[in-house]
């Protein structure tokens, strides 16, 4: 437990109470210091305030902040990260495919979070405890950049311009079947599968509006390579709406890529698009305004060895 005693300044009057602790203490998350106010473990002039109270100048404010702990069954390991992009506000990862953002059931180890804080312990306490600095995420088998938030200022900033759709996030996907319009969008709304709750699909009873943009960049036998940008970002939207329009993404067993491999002309060409382990799908590029700069910064991510692979291997059966 620590005790922190400061005077409000002329500059911060005005400003609500719990974005004044954040902007002073950027380890702690606006609704960490929400739920201390609520509890009365933060004070102003000896009184209990609401979160969105307005400071005034030379308020005294005292707060008792106990101390940050892993979160339950997040335990840090040392395991290897690709790194795109370093400053003092975030990290922009080179996600490989296989390894899990984010411990969830099944998945209680191994995750880039065990990893986050093996490397930055001080991003423990930064964002949802459960998944630290972690803005969004990417599915397990999904490649390619990630931002990562180094403290809750660069946190909350990062949130809200997902939020305010304000991130341009761009995919790569290797799908079934030629797609001969070269551009074109796709509106279905998304939400838990009505049977299987394991599964998003398009014919829900609750689904969220969703849309996604796309491009051809390259046509091959019986697949086609879709530059996709995201204008939502529901989960497995990709995946969902390529399935939906009849083209899913090789590889993904999931949502229909599972036989599709049968329509490929050639045994040698089937046993290439069978053998692959993982949906080829790469988030390969990333535009975002800088939290703390205000500068848009931009980021393409390299193809992963087995994409480029099998990219290579379809070239030659043109």
């Amino acid at each position: 437990m620590s005790v922190i005693n400061f005077s409000t300044t002329k500059e911060e009057a005005g400003r609500r109470l719990d974005t004044i602790i954040v902007t002073r203490y950027p380890y702690l998350s606006r609704s960490f210091a929400s739920q201390l106010i609520r509890q009365t473990h933060i004070t102003v002039n000896g009184a209990a305030k609401k979160a969105g109270y307005l400071v005034k100048a030379n308020d005294t404010v005292k707060a008792h902040i106990p101390a940050l702990k892993h979160a339950v069954g997040l335990k840090p390991e040392p395991i290897p990260l690709s790194m795109l992009f370093e400053d003092s506000d975030i990290i922009v990862l080179n996600k490989p495919p296989g390894i899990v953002v984010h411990p969830a059931a099944g998945h209680k180890c191994g995750t880039l979070a065990n990893a986050l804080i093996y490397y930055y312990p001080k991003i423990i306490g930064v964002g949802d405890e459960r998944r630290p600095g972690i803005v969004h995420r990417l599915d397990k088998d999904t490649s390619g950049a990630l931002i990562i938030a180094k403290n809750n200022i660069a946190y909350d900033r990062l949130s809200n311009q997902f939020k305010d759709r304000q991130i341009r996030k761009n995919y790569l996907a290797l799908v079934y079947g030629k797609v001969k319009t070269p551009t074109g969008s796709m509106n279905f709304p998304i939400g838990r599968h009505p049977v299987d709750r394991k599964k998003m699909s398009i014919k829900t009873f609750q689904g969220r509006q969703a849309e996604t943009l796309w491009e051809t960049k390259e046509i091959f036998t019986t697949t086609t390579l879709l530059d996709l940008n995201l204008k939502t970002g529901r989960t497995h939207q990709i995946r969902v709406h390529c399935a939906a329009v009849g083209h899913p993404v090789v590889g993904d067993l999931r949502y229909g890529g599972k036989k599709r491999w049968k329509e490929a002309p050639s045994k040698e060409l089937q046993q290439v698009l069978k053998s692959l382990k993982r949906q080829m799908l790469h988030a390969w590029k990333l535009a975002f305004i800088h939290p703390g700069t205000g500068k848009v910064m931009a980021f393409e991510c390299p193809l992963p060895e087995d994409m480029a692979l099998i990219l290579e291997t379809l070239r030659s059966y043109k």
